[in-house]
């Protein structure tokens, strides 16, 4: 047997370490002639508008995700860590008011949060409110369909709008590199070379979204728990309080 030299051998080693350390943080092929899509899905040799037209796809297919990160939206940030499927939500949102649970099953809408949220939501500052804000706290509040919040709020829990508005990017879509999202290996779409958003796409399994960064810094979302159901029910009536028609304002 001939043996390698010792420079040749340490130099060989060192370019497989390389090597390796390239894939391992970029999600690329950088190394040899390797396929950055050898073994996945196929999508990743699509064109991007292709790609996203399968994602959205499975994404609606799908009975359920989990959904965090943060959205800017009217001026106002929010920070949400949320669970969906196709009859409601639950999970936890932060805004300027606080941090508060929301949880919709069907129809009926429930927020749970402390006597400040309530009190900035909307009193004024009063004894009277400040009153009504202590006897909410730590309740689930069963928010009427007609009321304004109903519609801010329930949103959140919507797993078709989300989705809908969410998975939109503007302008020109491009491919944008290989890359890797919690270790599952991703084809990445631009709009407009970035400035539009950008979307990382599972290249394992089906073509689900992991990865969204909104168009003009409006916010950065990861979806993950595709399909993977939980439990969903309305809170015990001893912890629900029923305003009727419409919530207090004072």
């Amino acid at each position: 047997m001939t043996a390698i030299p010792q420079g040749r051998g340490r130099r060989a080693a060192l370019v497989r370490a390389i090597c390796a350390l390239v894939v391992t943080g970029t999600g690329l092929a950088g190394c040899g002639s390797g396929d950055p899509d050898a073994g996945t899905n196929g999508v990743g040799k699509l064109p991007a508008d292709t790609i996203q037209s399968r994602t959205r796809t499975a994404a609606e297919s799908t009975s359920a995700l989990r959904l965090s990160g943060t959205v800017v939206s009217n001026g106002s940030t929010y920070t949400l860590d949320m669970r969906l499927k196709d009859d409601g939500g639950i999970g936890s949102v932060t805004s300027k008011s606080g941090t508060f649970k929301v949880l919709r099953v069907g129809r009926h809408l429930f927020l749970k949060a402390d006597a400040a949220f309530w009190n900035q939501e909307g009193a004024d500052g009063g004894g009277d409110s400040a009153a009504a804000a202590n006897k909410l706290e730590g309740k689930y509040v069963k928010v009427p369909t007609g009321d304004p919040a109903y519609k801010r709020f329930s949103g959140f829990t919507d797993k078709d709008v989300l989705l809908d508005g969410l998975l939109t990017l503007h302008g020109s879509l491009g491919t944008d590199g290989h890359h890797k999202q919690d270790g599952v290996r991703t084809i990445r779409i631009a709009g407009d070379k970035g400035s539009g958003g950008t979307l990382d796409v599972s290249l394992e399994g089906a073509p689900y979204p992991l990865r969204l960064v909104r168009a003009g810094n409006a916010g950065t979302l990861r979806m993950s728990d595709w399909g993977k159901d939980f439990p969903l029910a309305e809170p015990p009536k001893a912890e629900t309080v029923d305003y009727g028609k419409q919530l207090p304002s004072s």
